[in-house]
């Protein structure tokens, strides 16, 4: 084990620095069988898209497009586009020109225009958006100098309460006492259905979920305050869904509240996401349930969040991240995941490879939680090698209420049946909580390690590794034998492991 000096420190730095440069600097290098559109913020939907010349304009018109597989959709380098994309089976969605890749935002416009917002509170410098607007996981200033912190009140029984003391009706005057905090009111559309049983109705989060923010801005009217402001809303930008063979390259997708790539619970097949910048992912409401009893010491309103950058949920087959930064994600910067519920579910030849990413919550999530019966259900071919995973559980994602969560790769504790599972030439670099949660039912379904760098803080933790048929694998501290605890209990014999005595 040695030190995490200031070589070392200056080494990885300039590792971590090269290999963003040249994600955010990558060209344009894909096949096209079949036509290519061109899509730029200066075109006209009433082209015919097949020129740059006589480029379409907006997303919806690429969503309606009536796209073959083996076409491209090439959006305009240096432009920005706003709202969402429906995939096509077998297309490309790519970058064109020169100069930066090509910017998709979730939300409609700005926020940062002084008539979009009216003084609601005076006294306690709340200001109101004027508009109804879809729920915000936050609010990002002047691209990410600062960020919101979400106020959110549990719904039990036809009445918002403070999370933590139900007893108590939650008043957003009283809670908004930091600079910047919004809360965003919604109980328009009531549903029943995830409320646990007890048939009580909690407003239902859904593409229609239109409700009032307010946001407290202490130096005035904050469209005057900030230059940009931007909303992370609950949209997924590129919406995969069962289309098989998609592959997204060199597009720079930021402020999405829901996901930024997702396949919504359909099968995914031949999935590839390339040389993607993606950015300020997630926080927006799941939904609301009603009382939880493991939730967090029991008999409160349960809210759940999400948000990743690239999700798979079910089964999946041929799927590849690469070369793609990814950063301040609310959970997960990739993932693959599924709870069975009795049905059989594969996940087969998942790659993550040479991506970099930096203060999500979890760089890596997967999970096989196999329930209801279900025993045929696996993991296969699964590769995580190459990939500069930083700072897990330090982004604004940890406003969270579980903040014992992060980690760089996120296994939690299921049956996660798999075979042919390796992780390995990673770097792993300081997480606030677990570097590693990889746990199995089996002991033959934990991933090999080797030659994966470990840089912890000392007496943090490594984390847990192993079977948990019997027992759940000890937790590993990060102390004076974290290297050989990395090589007996983990198996990589081959690690290099860094000690970095500052903290945060």
């Amino acid at each position: 084990m040695f030190a995490y000096n200031e070589e070392i420190s200056t080494k990885i730095e300039k590792l971590c620095q090269k290999r963003k440069q040249e994600i955010l600097c990558s060209e344009t290098n894909i096949e096209i069988k079949g036509n290519a559109y061109y899509v730029s913020s200066a075109g006209n939907d009433e082209n015919d898209g097949l020129s740059p010349q006589t480029a379409w304009k907006t997303l919806s018109k690429v969503s309606s497009a009536d796209l073959k597989d083996g076409d491209a959709v090439l959006f305009k380098r240096g432009d920005l586009f706003r709202g969402k994309v429906s995939a096509r089976q077998g297309v490309t969605y790519s970058a064109y020109g020169i100069g930066d890749k090509p910017k998709f935002y979730g939300w409609d416009r700005s926020l940062a225009d002084p008539s979009l917002w009216t003084e609601y509170d005076k006294v306690h410098h709340i200001w109101k958006l004027s508009e109804k607007i879809l729920d915000p996981g936050t609010l990002v200033f002047n691209g990410g100098e600062k960020h919101s912190i979400k106020l959110i009140p549990s719904y039990i029984r036809g009445k918002f309460v403070c999370r933590n003391d139900e007893a108590k009706l939650f008043d957003m005057r009283n809670e908004m006492i930091r600079d910047l905090d919004i809360y965003w009111h919604f109980e328009d559309i009531m549903t029943e259905e995830p409320s646990k049983g007890e048939n009580f109705p909690v407003p239902k989060m859904c593409d229609s979920s239109l409700g009032d923010l307010y946001l407290r801005c202490d130096k005035g009217n904050p469209g005057e305050i900030f230059n940009s402001i931007e909303a992370l809303v609950r949209r997924i930008m590129f919406f995969v869904g069962s289309n098989e063979n998609v592959h997204i390259d060199n597009l720079c997708l930021k402020y999405i509240g829901f996901h930024a790539i997702a396949s919504g619970g359909r099968v995914t097949r031949g999935l590839k996401v390339t040389n993607c910048e993606i950015g300020w992912i997630g926080g927006t409401i799941q939904h609301y349930l009603g009382t939880d009893p493991n939730y967090p010491q029991g008999g409160r309103g349960t809210v759940t969040r999400f948000g990743n950058g690239v999700e798979i949920y079910g089964s999946c087959e041929n799927y590849t991240v690469e070369n793609c930064y990814i950063y301040q994600c609310y959970d997960a910067a990739m993932t693959h995941q599924v709870t069975t519920f009795g049905k059989k579910h594969t996940m087969k030849n998942v790659l993550y490879k040479d991506n970099l990413v930096e203060n999500c919550v979890y760089s890596i999530e997967y999970f096989l939680e196999m329930n209801n019966g279900d025993s045929e259900s696996y993991m296969e071919n699964i590769v995580m090698c190459g990939n500069f995973l930083r700072l897990s559980g330090y982004g604004w994602g940890q406003q969270r209420h579980n903040v014992d969560t992060p980690a760089h790769i996120k296994g939690w504790s299921y049956t996660n049946k798999a075979s042919a599972f390796r992780i390995h030439h990673n770097i792993f670099d300081r997480s606030a909580y677990r570097m590693l949660h990889l746990v199995a039912e089996k002991p033959e379904s934990c991933p090999e390690m080797f030659k994966n760098t470990y840089i912890q803080h000392f007496g943090g933790m490594i984390g847990q590794y192993g079977a948990n048929e019997e027992k759940e694998p000890d937790v590993l501290i990060f102390d004076e034998n974290a290297e050989e605890k990395i090589n007996n209990i983990l198996g990589d014999k081959t690690a290099e492991v860094y000690v970095h005595k500052e903290n945060f």
